[in-house]
């Protein structure tokens, strides 16, 4: 498994059993060891261990994505709020809510370059235009980046921070924004996606973008341009999102879901790495 490719090195391998309903935003920090994931729909964030361990943390009815502290802790976005922990291993305590409208969750988010959590959300129902991108700077305060999105999904930098690439998962597509004083401006398509969903990404330190595609078993990098540069295909339709991580970077760690699968696979809701050749950036810590 994986493709005959410069940028992939090694072959794909299952690195975690089937554990998750929905596994979703793997990141790896070296605060709390390693990678960290979470169980989305469980409200269970997932920390895998040098030994192969994994340790799971029950933090609410959702657990959407994680992000290390500046301060050596770490953020959770909650079903509707944010909560945080003053150590790397430190049970999260809630910090605030964004809303009120029980129809829209947490999804996905990042961290800007000044330090600053993005925080994307979707309506349950899927409603078109119900969701939104956030930004939540380290006092807690509040500014909308993207309104009337409908799955607001990976988010992230180019390596010089001028370019932000964003999936909001219906369109098929990802975009790229230039970032103007913190704000994402002159959005444009970067990629139409012929096969799935356009999920989770991640951007390597060379600026190539990789993106899982939900449904379609795969993550694909795309240059700067769009053009593809390689495919890892996983034995697992439900590819949400993937993050580089090891100690050069250079593992580039998949997760996956069973939700709503009529006829379940063996490994999904299992965690892969594949090597590849170009290093990922390293992740940025909020500053709340």
């Amino acid at each position: 498994m994986g493709a005959v490719s410069p940028l992939v090195v090694g072959e794909l391998e299952q690195v975690t059993d089937a554990l998750c309903y929905h596994g979703e935003g793997p990141v790896w920090s070296p605060t709390w060891g390693g990678l960290r994931w979470v169980d989305l729909l469980a409200g269970d964030v997932l920390t895998l261990r040098r030994d192969g361990a994994v340790d799971r943390m029950h933090v609410g009815d959702v657990a959407a994505f994680v992000r290390p502290r500046a301060t050596g802790g770490w953020v959770v976005a909650t079903e509707r709020g944010l909560a945080r922990a003053d150590e790397p291993d430190g049970i999260p305590t809630p910090w605030f809510d964004l809303w009120e409208d029980a129809a829209v969750r947490m999804n996905e988010g990042g961290v800007d370059s000044e330090g600053r959590l993005w925080a994307g959300t979707m309506g349950y129902d899927r409603v078109p235009g119900s969701a939104t991108l956030y930004r939540v700077d380290a006092t807690g305060d509040v500014a909308v980046l993207l309104p009337d999105v409908t799955i607001s999904n990976g988010i992230d930098l180019s390596p010089d921070h001028r370019l932000a690439y964003y999936d909001d998962t219906p369109s098929g597509r990802t975009d790229v924004f230039d970032v103007v004083a913190g704000e994402l401006t002159n959005r444009r398509p970067l990629v139409t996606h012929d096969v799935g969903h356009p999920d989770g990404l991640t951007v390597d330190s060379a600026g190539n973008i990789w993106v899982a595609l939900n449904g379609a078993g795969r993550v694909r990098c795309h240059s700067p341009e769009g053009e593809v540069l390689a495919e890892v295909t996983v034995p697992v339709r439900l590819t949400t999102a993937c993050t580089f991580g090891g100690d050069d970077l250079r593992d580039l760690y998949i997760t996956t879901s069973r939700e709503n699968l009529q006829d379940p696979e063996p490994e999904a809701g299992a965690v892969f790495r594949v090597r590849v050749a170009v290093p990922g950036q390293p992740v940025r810590a909020f500053a709340g």
